[in-house]
């Protein structure tokens, strides 16, 4: 992301891309389309029709996955939580879809298709004036973000729970997933986490890769260092970012983050 505030991208391909897990340091809305598409959030896997919509945000891991045989069309919506708590000034909460669906677990929104209209509608109106070099567009382009946002957070909040039934998950796993964001300072060892959990060490191993298309270390890992970035960003030093991450070596959070993040944690939080 370039900008400050926000994007606003319109894809479709008729290859499907490479998509590896990945995460964001901003909000994400995804607004699905068209294609043969299932997308993983944090273990739970969402099955997608034409006009859902997804949140995510900084701190989920998750990819799609895309099959062959449709052309795979979406918007996508970047907003930094700086500027919908700018915008909070004049009134509603406009980051509220985004907490709420982070504390329910849950991310899919399936609006009717008069207000998934509506709001394809209003993404369409902020690329073009993004685009358009005519006087005014650049407030127009934000006027139509605000109106986007309220008109999300009204369809978020009018979603029935039935769409549940689009959603492969496992409660287990979810609860390995809940600790290990809840924990991430504590020993979260394979040992550890089945013990919590009631399970055996293998039938963790084995469901938490099929559920969240990760390895439960490299899970644990990214989440940690995604942590961490968050903690450095909003000013932490990268020491006490660390050692609250459950990094117990600053060389190998060091050598970690530079990987994860292509800059050192200094020069991460000088950008």
């Amino acid at each position: 992301m370039n900008r400050p505030d926000f994007e606003c991208h319109h894809y479709c391909d008729t290859v499907p891309p490479a998509v590896d897990f990945h995460e964001h340091e901003f909000y994400e809305v995804f607004f699905f389309v068209s294609g043969n598409v299932t997308y993983n959030i944090e273990g739970r896997t969402y099955l997608l029709r034409t006009g859902d919509i997804l949140l995510t945000d900084n701190q989920d891991i998750h990819r799609p996955y895309i099959s062959p045989g449709k052309p795979y069309e979406r918007y996508v919506l970047w907003i930094t939580p700086d500027f919908l708590n700018f915008l909070q000034k004049y009134g509603s909460n406009l980051s509220a879809c985004f907490t709420d669906a982070s504390r329910k677990k849950y991310k899919l929104i399936r609006p009717d298709s008069s207000l998934a209209a509506q709001l394809k509608n209003q993404l369409d109106k902020i690329i073009a004036n993004r685009d358009d070099k005519n006087f005014g567009s650049e407030i127009l382009e934000v006027i139509y973000i605000v109106e986007f946002m309220v008109y999300l957070n009204r369809a978020y909040f009018d979603t029935s729970d039935i769409i549940r039934r689009d959603v492969t998950e496992n409660k287990k796993i979810n609860r390995v997933v809940e600790y290990i964001n809840e924990n991430l300072s504590q020993d979260l060892s394979l040992e550890k986490l089945a013990e919590i959990c009631f399970i055996s060490k293998s039938y963790l191993s084995h469901q938490f890769k099929t559920y969240t298309g990760m390895p439960l270390i490299q899970f644990i890992i990214k989440k940690r260092l995604t942590a961490a970035r968050n903690m450095i960003r909003s000013g932490m030093p990268a020491m006490d970012a660390c050692m609250l991450c459950g990094f117990n070596d600053y060389s190998n959070f060091h050598k970690a983050f530079k990987k994860e993040f292509g800059k050192s944690p200094k020069e991460f939080r000088k950008i």
